[in-house]
């Protein structure tokens, strides 16, 4: 058997345990939904697929279990492949609005997706009022992360109406059988998934421990002793953090970017502190109409960080790790609590904080690979007295510029990210033609008004625009007959 052919298609240790902590109470799939400004041809979408497909091989391949389960699994190719298995047509049911596609999207963001083919699949859906179209993505984690998910979406859309000549497809030459694997093979790649993240923990563990060295490790762990009390706290849980079953709600709202930098601009911070007071400031109103108070109470979010290096762009699988921070919910004026979001993300990206958990990561990842499966299976087993955190917050940045189905235009894309365990909403950002699309998921037995959080974005966004005094230069660049707003206040509230 060639031991370095299946180290190319074997799974890493996170890519395997997305796959290992899914049940039917957590799907594991990112998704996203695509609105277009006309229908999308469900033959002619088929046919585009078929021809670009080619592009991404490992959207052929299946996930095999290891060999006498002592290593990870391996992508494998799957030699029954039907496009048709995983593009399918829907038509909404009258009228054909927000509410029946965010309904569509729920139940299809609800199921586990079949390991027994590969994991992707696109809904192509039709019977949208206003004689628009849409497009609903969903891709397994153990396949991609948000980053690498967009090797999809390149396949899927074009930069122009006129798109790309047709890419002429490669023979499809059949997989030369391999040999059946032995127990020594097994235990060989085993040992080496081991030792390569040994390794990689033992190497970034030294590169941190000279980062201590640095002045703003110094000015950061300074900072980080001034929240000690903050993080020392017991995690309480919000409305929103109850055991969750495997049914979910979707829905989404927007606003535009050029007022998300306005505010920057204004008041400091960066595009990711200014959704992460967006979101705080949902949390703290979403909490209240619960009845429940947010005086001395903490928010703990984590938001998934991106390791991969520019050379990784177009790779596959998952490379990220997860920055957590502790946001305050009693801050009233918006403006100070972008200021303390922003002093909060600050340190902890001084101190290294998300490299941190990648180590720990690492080291989970050089424990022999069965253990690691009971580990990560076991998790959604344990009954904890709190959950380790409230909620997770995801921002994945997208094309500055229009994108193009079949020449359809899409004026809208809304990310999802999976929610599960105690964790019954979610929130997913992604930034698209001068726009900043929220998707939000939710348990729909945790969150059942879900809606209501997703419209506490929009007043947060509001007051913060008010407390930065955008709306009243606006007012006054009319009077003056300068130029027409960058933007526009009325973000989408359905």
């Amino acid at each position: 058997m060639n031991l370095e052919s299946t180290r190319a298609r074997r799974l890493s240790g996170v890519d395997a345990a997305f796959l290992y902590l899914e049940r039917r109470e957590i799907p594991l799939a990112i998704a996203g939904v695509f609105i277009f400004d006309r229908p999308i041809e469900f033959p002619a979408f088929v046919r585009r697929m078929e021809d670009r497909l080619p592009l991404l091989p490992r959207y052929r391949q299946v996930v095999v279990p290891p060999p006498f389960n002592l290593g990870y699994p391996t992508w494998e190719e799957y030699t029954r492949f039907d496009i048709l298995q995983h593009i399918h047509a829907h038509s909404l049911p009258a009228p054909g609005g927000t509410e029946e596609l965010s309904a569509l999207a729920g139940r299809l963001f609800s199921q586990v997706m079949d390991r027994n083919k590969p994991l992707w699949e696109v809904h192509v859906v039709d019977g949208l009022s206003g004689g628009q179209g849409a497009l609903i993505a969903r891709v397994h984690h153990a396949l991609a992360d948000g980053i690498a998910g967009v090797s999809l979406l390149k396949i899927m859309f074009d930069t122009t109406p006129e798109g790309i000549r047709a890419i002429p497809k490669p023979p499809l030459r059949p997989a030369a059988p391999s040999a059946e694997p032995t127990l020594f093979d097994a235990m060989a790649s085993a040992v080496h998934s081991s030792l390569q993240n040994m390794i990689a923990a033992e190497a970034a563990l030294l590169d941190f421990g000279q980062a201590l060295l640095t002045e703003r490790m110094q000015t950061g762990l300074q900072g980080f002793l001034k929240l000690l009390p903050e993080w020392t706290r017991p995690v309480e849980r919000l409305p929103f953090n109850k055991p969750c079953g495997g049914e979910r709600k979707f829905c989404w709202t927007e606003i535009d970017f050029a007022g998300v930098q306005a505010i920057r601009d204004r008041l400091g911070g960066t595009v990711n502190e200014v959704v992460l007071t967006l979101v705080t400031r949902a949390i703290a109103l979403y909490t209240r109409r619960h009845r429940q108070p947010v005086k001395g109470r903490f928010v703990r979010i984590v938001c998934p960080v991106s390791v991969r290096e520019e050379s990784q762009q177009g790779a596959l699988g998952n490379q990220i790790t997860f920055l957590p921070v502790v946001l305050p919910l009693d801050v009233a004026d918006c403006a100070e609590l972008l200021q303390a979001v922003t002093t909060r993300t600050e340190i902890m990206k001084s101190v290294r904080v998300a490299e941190l958990v990648a180590i720990a990561g690492a080291w989970i990842g050089a424990a022999p690979p069965p253990v690691q499966a009971l580990f990560w299976e076991g998790i959604p087993r344990v009954p904890l007295p709190v959950p380790l955190f409230n909620l997770i917050c995801t921002n994945v940045p997208g094309s500055t510029t229009p994108l193009y189905a079949l020449g359809r235009r899409m004026v809208a894309s809304y990310p999802q990210v999976p929610t599960g365990y105690e964790l019954g909403i979610g929130v997913a950002v992604q930034s698209y033609d001068g726009k900043l699309f929220f998707g939000l998921t939710a348990d729909a037995n945790v969150a059942p008004d879900v809606t209501r959080m997703r419209d506490f974005i929009q007043a947060a966004f509001r007051d913060l625009c008010r407390a930065s005094g955008i709306r009243k230069r606006r007012r006054e660049s009319a009077t003056k007959r300068a130029n027409p707003p960058a933007f526009s206040l009325a973000g989408s509230a359905d």
